[in-house]
């Protein structure tokens, strides 16, 4: 009895990553879409209110085949962040919530290659690296390096993804629907 329920902790155990590299294509296909969203508009930044969370904002900064930095939070002076909105100062509001969102309500997601965010890095590809509130996590793979465990490390990166997605969406949904 006790070998067949460590056989099935086993099994379960070992399905997390594939599980967790399933998510990826999540938030792969939301910046492809992104990506040909500020493409078509021309843009490479781009900035809004965040509907889900009254007092935060979403802001972009794209850097076409290189880099997709994504950032989100609460923003202590909303009279400016709406004065460069209203300016069409995307690359402005992004610069101004990276270096002023409240710490402890901020996602700052480096999407090196603008690829979505990934597990591990293919290859010797740089990896992705994201932000929230205190904690910075590198997803390079290397979970015994940062001394915890792979469960751990698959459960870190599955929460970084959803909000990474959840971001991705409002700024997709919102360039789909404005004439920005």
């Amino acid at each position: 009895m006790v070998s067949r329920l460590g056989l099935v902790a086993l099994i379960a155990f070992s399905l997390v990553p594939s599980a967790v590299r399933a998510q990826a294509v999540k938030s792969s296909d939301l910046v492809k879409q992104l990506a040909q969203l500020l493409d078509q508009k021309k843009l490479d930044a781009f900035a809004l209110p965040d509907a889900q969370n009254p007092g935060s904002y979403v802001a972009a900064l794209y850097i076409p085949g290189t880099q997709l930095l994504v950032v989100s939070g609460k923003y202590t002076a909303p009279a400016l962040m709406s004065d460069l909105l209203a300016k069409k100062d995307y690359r402005g509001a992004y610069s101004e919530l990276v270096s002023a969102a409240v710490l402890d309500s901020k996602l700052f997601v480096m999407d090196t290659y603008a690829d979505g965010l990934m597990l591990k890095p293919s290859g010797s590809n740089a990896p992705d690296t994201v932000g929230a509130g205190t904690k910075s996590t590198t997803f390079d793979g290397e979970w015994k390096k940062a001394k915890i465990t792979e469960a751990d490390y698959a459960r870190t990166y599955a929460e970084n993804d959803a909000a990474y997605s959840r971001a991705l969406q409002s700024l997709i949904a919102h360039l789909k629907s404005a004439g920005t």
